[in-house]
């Protein structure tokens, strides 16, 4: 028997002052049973940095030709293609060919900076790739607000984010290793 996915809704309402964006977004997340709470975390936060009223999440882990969250045009072309982890370069790649804008969230404790060490110098010629290391003291403070029902408060600026609920708060810098 598969198991099912565990699903969380989040309430987020996001400041942005680089973009002059600020809306709130009812959100429903499914946490795949392979996935962790604290990938689940990046990809609202990866969210939350691009929010708009088209970006989508997708059916994520379950399907290999889609990402973590997708922006379309109206004639179905890929606008923002956004994943989470440490894809292979396959499928970056794919990602950079079918997508006019791509962008990768890393996170993690040792893993990432190993990982792109492998990988940074098969990834120069994409101009459409931007790669994003998110620190671990970040994702974790994130991971720990993981609840069933969220609500969350981010604000943005100067590309720093801060998020916020009732039982505490996370501040995010990331690093842009690629693109930008």
């Amino acid at each position: 028997m598969a198991l099912k996915a565990t699903v969380y809704k989040a309430e987020l309402q996001i400041a942005d002052m680089d973009r002059g964006y600020y809306q709130s977004h009812n959100i429903t997340l499914a946490l795949h049973p392979s996935e962790t709470e604290e990938r689940m975390m990046v990809r609202l936060l990866a969210f939350a940095l691009n929010a708009d009223e088209h970006l989508q999440f997708t059916k994520g882990l379950s399907t290999d030709d889609e990402p973590d969250l997708w922006r379309k045009s109206l004639t179905g072309d890929i606008d923002l293609w956004i994943e989470a982890g440490q894809p292979d370069d396959k499928r970056i790649r794919k990602a950079c060919n079918r997508a006019g804008r791509v962008i990768l969230y890393t996170y993690g404790a040792r893993g990432p900076a190993t990982w792109w060490s492998q990988i940074k110098d098969k990834l120069t010629r994409f101009d459409n790739l931007t790669v994003i290391n998110l620190p671990k003291e970040a994702t974790d403070a994130l991971t720990a607000m993981a609840r069933r029902t969220m609500q969350l408060q981010c604000t943005i600026q100067d590309g720093h984010a801060w998020i916020s609920d009732n039982s505490g708060n996370a501040q995010v810098e990331p690093a842009i290793w690629m693109g930008g």
